[in-house]
């Protein structure tokens, strides 16, 4: 199983290390992180990935991954990406993202007539690529995994396993990984968290979302 992950400045580190943690364990797994170029690619808030390809030179595909994050405005237009997961997905059994990495895959055409999830922030965007959004952490349809936002990626990488492996394999690296979650507060989804909350990350985000929509707009125009 050859798992390629997209590495890209300005992606969310915790979109991609999380389901990489997973995904490395599952048995007879490859997984290949590519990027533009080889040299370090810096994630928002400074941690950097090392890529073990480019574009370029990285091998096809069984699994297909795209993080999300902050970034993803820009890859919404850069068409040598977008050729890049095209053309991995024309044989990739499994083409897959967490968070935003789904606005990425609707602007390659990916996700037309597929129910699909992202961050509950950029949910309505996916109808611009003609998906289907669904208010889930993890959605599969056929070939097509989606995560929701951000630490859903640990979630959709045991979901991704027990594609793969099996159900006891994903049950053993739940447990190797003590996924067990018990957070401090219940305000992790916007149906959940007080009201003021919502308001100020909808009002801290809103210039972010309204670039991001604009460049998702432009994107289905001229790609999809």
């Amino acid at each position: 199983m050859r798992i390629t992950m997209l590495a890209f400045p300005d992606m969310t580190q915790l979109d991609l290390t999380g389901p990489h943690e997973v995904l490395a364990q599952v048995p007879g797994a490859t997984v290949t992180v590519v990027a533009r170029e080889r040299a370090p690619v810096a994630a928002r808030g400074g941690l950097r990935i090392v890529p073990d390809a480019t574009l370029a030179d990285a091998p096809a595909a069984d699994l297909l991954f795209v993080p999300g994050g902050p970034g993803t405005g820009a890859l919404l237009e850069d068409g040598p990406v977008l050729e890049f997961l095209r053309a991995q997905a024309a044989q990739a059994r499994w083409i897959t993202s967490v968070c935003t990495g789904a606005l990425v895959l609707g602007a390659a055409g990916l996700l037309v007539g597929r129910r699909a999830t992202t961050h509950w922030l950029s949910m309505p965007l996916l109808t611009e690529f003609g998906a289907t959004p669904v208010a889930q952490r993890v959605v599969i349809d056929g070939d097509r995994i989606t995560g929701g936002g951000v630490t859903a990626g640990i979630d959709f990488g045991l979901a991704v396993a027990a594609q793969i492996a099996g159900e006891d394999t994903a049950r053993r690296i739940q447990l190797l990984l003590e996924y067990d979650p018990a957070p401090p507060f219940d305000a992790g989804h916007p149906d959940r968290a007080p009201a003021a909350v919502v308001d100020g990350v909808r009002s801290a985000m809103a210039p972010l979302q309204a670039a991001r929509r604009d460049a998702a707009r432009r994107a289905a125009q001229r790609y999809c």
